[in-house]
């Protein structure tokens, strides 16, 4: 009786990635874990299961829609679905373990059962950085990173993007001076003043209650024009007199001045009063990163400051700011628009030892441990084949050297080293050959 074979497929929204990119995406994970590592930032990996209680303490919407939840025996359990809240988690648990201003990044996949479509996943990689304070935190971490989100994109190869900067306070204290009630549906709408234009942001007002008035209030309001410092002027021009609105114009002034001090370039960063950030949480800066010359892509990097990280898991006040990259996202997006590098390898090894007949695998051996107490990526070819094949193996995997082990190799101590490139190979000496792979 035949066996019967299951088809290999994978799940919607789960993305699998064939060798030469896996090294690309690779790359950039490591690009950006060494940009947050060099501005001083700590890792951490949480579970990427938590108790149901922990994930959901904060209420269930949206959220818990697309939560994966199951249990085990009498544990009701959850995958995480994004790293803030195993952050919290964490904070809270470990509070008396930890040194602040408590510096973090993590960088891990997340689930949320949503519906799968095109560039959005069910399974992706957030990397995440966080500043949390005790008690308290100066506003120039919200400046600080901001600078950490110019540098990893600087990093990463791009120039032309901008990072687009707001404060909550702003906004909340002239929906006040409106005296709007329903500030958070006010604000997930304007949120979508890139995706719906002014006309839909309008209708959505409409439908919630407010009147015409008060929208064109609110539309003018976040058309401002002009440089920073011109938007600056305007909005205090406008004389409101609230003191959360206040405050928000004090911390964007603060926050704009330091990150000049950070070295940031004016050309990467706009006030743009638009940029609301849906989530409830935001108390104070926000931000949004666009690629200029893509814009079609959406938001690469975003986040903002909140007042209290941990406020359901713990009475102590943990105020925090923090943005995170969606990489699997960004890293789709970015190959559907054709902006990663092509001709990537589809291994690592820089070497590949050849021995043209099974009795010098020994000696093949030994070469290749050499190269790698030298740092040298390499690996052998085993196996009683045609010197032909292996060759193109080495080709398939656009290996750019091969070293070949002969009787006259092994009687003189050197090594044969050919260039996969330009096809050129002559006998050195190992040391010589070490030379060369460096």
């Amino acid at each position: 009786m035949s066996k019967e074979i299951v088809k290999p497929t994978t799940l919607p929204g789960f993305l699998e990635l064939l060798p030469e990119d896996q090294i690309l995406f690779n790359k950039i994970k490591d690009t950006i874990r060494q940009t947050y590592e060099k501005h001083g930032f700590i890792p951490i990996d949480t579970p990427l299961i938590e108790k149901s209680e922990v994930l959901l303490a904060k209420g269930g919407g949206e959220t818990e829609k697309q939560i994966y939840r199951f249990t085990k025996g009498d544990t009701d359990m959850s995958l995480r679905f994004d790293l803030t809240v195993p952050l919290a988690r964490f904070v809270a648990q470990h509070f008396q373990e930890l040194t602040f201003p408590y510096r973090r990044y993590h960088i891990g996949k997340v689930y949320r059962g949503e519906r799968s479509q095109r560039g959005r996943f069910r399974e992706f990689y957030q990397c995440d950085v966080d500043i949390i304070g005790n008690g308290k935190l100066s506003v120039i971490y919200d400046a600080e990173i901001l600078s950490i989100i110019y540098h990893t994109f600087i990093n990463l190869g791009f120039e032309d993007f901008t990072i687009r900067i707001n404060n909550r306070k702003i906004l909340n204290g002239f929906f006040d001076s409106l005296n709007i009630t329903n500030t958070a549906d006010v604000l997930r709408s304007i949120d979508k003043l890139q995706k719906i234009g002014a006309k839909g942001v309008s209708s959505e007002l409409i439908h919630i209650g407010l009147s015409t008035k008060v929208i064109d209030k609110i539309l003018n309001f976040i058309k401002i024009q002009g440089s920073g410092e011109e938007k600056l002027q305007a909005l205090i021009s406008l004389n409101i007199e609230n003191q959360t609105f206040k405050e928000g114009i004090e911390e964007i002034s603060t926050v704009i001045g330091y990150v000049k001090s950070f070295g940031v370039p004016e050309k990467n960063y706009i006030i743009d009063l638009t940029i609301a950030r849906g989530l409830d949480y935001y108390t104070g800066t926000v931000y949004e990163t666009f690629l200029d010359e893509y814009p079609e892509i959406g938001s690469v990097c975003s986040g903002g400051r909140y007042d209290n990280l941990a406020e359901y898991y713990t009475t102590q006040k943990l105020p925090g700011v923090g943005v995170s990259i969606g990489l699997t996202r960004l890293f789709y997006q970015l190959k559907e628009a054709g902006l990663l590098g092509k001709n990537t390898p589809s291994t690592l090894t820089k070497v590949l030892v050849i021995p043209m007949d099974e009795s010098f695998n020994e000696y093949s051996i030994k070469i290749a441990n050499s190269l790698r107490e030298n740092d040298i990526i390499s690996e052998v070819y085993f196996g009683n084949v045609k010197i032909g094949k292996k060759l193109n193996y080495a080709n398939k995997l656009n290996i750019p050297y091969t070293i070949l082990i002969g009787e006259e190799e092994i009687k003189n101590w050197k090594v044969s080293l050919k260039d996969m490139t330009t096809g050129s190979q002559e006998i050195v000496t190992l040391d010589n050959a070490i030379k060369t792979l460096k």
